[in-house]
């Protein structure tokens, strides 16, 4: 086992929040390593494929999956340097003040540390770092105002366009999509060309993900990026206080030690916990910034109802890109279904372009389809297929939960077990936002409608080190420092309390913007 040189920080996990911590501290001075377990992908890897595409997300453990809906995270999780965001949608909504203090005005879930307006100016600064395009002032019908986006909303399609009469009948109000991908050429990258194959990489960089925008930085001040670098635990000093370095596996399976000032893991949302559960020690024996018992605890989903409409027209439905081009907050109050046994809010997006296969495609839209039936719909739906999604949220439970397991994975590190149920009023929500889809597709002209109605989805996994107060009531503060162990940050949607309805990755990138500056700020304090 090698024991490599002491750097200033280690940064687990090389995507959305580990790249912002890793641009910040580089530039800073610090001397950075930034690791991840797969390989250093570069755009000019990436390929418009779907069978390609499969290169970048995780296969196997080490993971397992229970509950009434398991947790489906293969899809959505990112094996390789830039994670989950080297193939994310690039959607960027942001949360609303109504979801930072769900416990103290509904009495269900959990309350925030902060507000929306302590986060807000971290969302307007990565605007203007990754470029964000779309109408900042049209947003405000929902949110407080902000500053203009860096550019002009994305060009719309009819697969888009076809859902405005629908929406304007049921009194749904659907402004230009703030997407993280460039309608203009943007600090050197070019606009996009509206291919539709954002979900496997986009390879010439109008999409922005962690490879053209912060982890760009962070390689041009100085940081280190180590592909295949599986970390599993973190190490402890002697009285449990500090954390002092890092234990991985490299390239060739074999066991290293990274020593650190300062340890910020930012893996997925399982992937933190199950390393920290694995940290244990005699000083932290049910795991590291575990008083509280949280570690692990109230993990939440996101789901989504979506209505397909098809139309005698040409859409053009491959036109676009995956994000949206449209959305809405017009459904964002908790109580807006309430009336059907619902809580929580939903976010409603329109106008994605179409792939014809895979998980998402038009192909599984009709999963009654076989044969020459589903090759006659096929044809159709090539030319007038389009889809409305609407985007929900669950209340955090304790019993959605990570923890360890007996088996082990190749490196010996325990697997992680992921239990997750939705509760009733999750489910109530899902079936009141199919009937709130029928009725605007049904107005807006189209030939055919229906529901995308199957198993519950799970999307867009957060919470697990959970943010608070207090050591006794969460995992961090709000800035993702450990309660009991002031050199070890955490990042990415595991601090999440709640979820929001929308797509986290806005929330992500300004949240460890937050976290990260402060680290910089205090790092005298934090370091020593």
């Amino acid at each position: 086992m090698a024991t490599h040189e002491k750097v200033d920080v280690v940064i687990v996990g090389a995507g959305a929040s580990g790249s912002v911590y890793a641009a910040v501290l580089a530039k800073a001075g610090k001397k950075v390593v930034v690791m991840d377990n797969g390989p250093d992908w570069q755009t000019s890897d990436l390929i418009s494929s779907d069978i390609w595409g499969r290169r970048i997300k995780p296969a196997g453990g080490p993971f397992l999956l229970e509950g009434k809906n398991p947790f489906g995270y293969v899809y959505q999780a990112g094996w390789g340097v830039g994670g989950a965001a080297l193939h994310y949608f690039a959607n960027f909504p942001r949360l609303l003040p109504n979801d930072f203090k769900m416990r103290s005005e509904h009495g269900r879930g959990l309350d925030w540390p902060i507000s929306y307006s302590d986060v807000a100016p971290y969302y307007d600064q990565v605007a203007q770092d990754v470029g964000v395009s779309g109408d900042a002032k049209a947003e405000e019908i929902w949110r407080p105002s902000g500053k203009p986006y860096p550019m002009p909303p994305m060009q719309t399609f009819r697969n888009g366009e076809a859902w405005r009469k629908g929406c304007e009948a049921a009194g749904i109000r659907l402004v230009p999509a703030a997407v993280g991908v460039n309608s203009i050429e943007y600090k050197g990258r070019p606009a996009c060309i509206y291919d539709g194959w954002c979900h496997v990489g986009c390879p010439i960089g109008a999409l922005s993900n962690p490879l053209v925008t912060y982890l760009a930085e962070a390689r041009q001040a100085g940081a280190e990026v180590r592909p295949f670098a599986t970390v599993t635990r973190v190490l402890t000093s002697a009285d449990g206080a500090k954390a002092t370095a890092v234990e991985y596996y490299d390239a060739n399976k074999q066991k290293q030690v990274q020593e650190a000032s300062v340890v910020v893991l930012a893996a997925w949302s399982a992937q933190n916990p199950r390393i920290m559960l694995n940290s244990a020690t005699d000083k932290h024996p049910n795991g590291l910034a575990n008083t509280s018992g949280f570690l692990g605890k109230y993990l939440t989903a996101h789901f989504a109802s979506g209505t397909s409409a098809l139309f005698d027209e040409d859409l053009q439905p491959y036109m676009g890109t995956i994000a949206a081009q449209y959305f809405s907050y017009d459904l964002y109050d908790k109580n807006a279904h309430k009336d059907k046994g619902a809580f929580g809010s939903t976010f409603i997006v329109a106008g994605a372009a179409q792939r014809y296969s895979a998980l998402g495609g038009v192909a599984n839209s009709r999963l009654n389809l076989f044969g020459a039936e589903l090759a006659a719909f096929m044809k159709r739906a090539a030319r007038g297929y389009t889809r409305l999604n609407a985007f929900a949220e669950e209340m955090p439970v304790i019993d959605n939960r990570i923890e360890l397991t007996s088996d082990k994975d190749e490196f010996g590190m325990p697997l992680g077990k992921i239990t997750h149920s939705f509760n009733d009023e999750a489910v109530a929500l899902f079936n009141a936002n199919f009937d709130k889809g029928v009725e605007i597709a049904k107005a807006t002209g189209a030939n055919e409608v229906w529901p995308n109605k199957g198993p519950m989805p799970t999307i867009h996994l957060m919470g697990g080190t959970i943010m608070g107060k207090t050591a006794g009531d969460s995992v961090t503060n709000s800035f993702g420092q450990a309660h009991e162990i002031g050199n070890l940050w955490i990042a990415g949607p595991g601090i999440f309390p709640t979820s929001g309805a929308p797509n986290p990755t806005y929330t992500i990138l300004a949240l460890s913007l937050r976290g990260a500056q402060q680290l910089a700020k205090d790092w005298g304090s934090v370091a020593g």
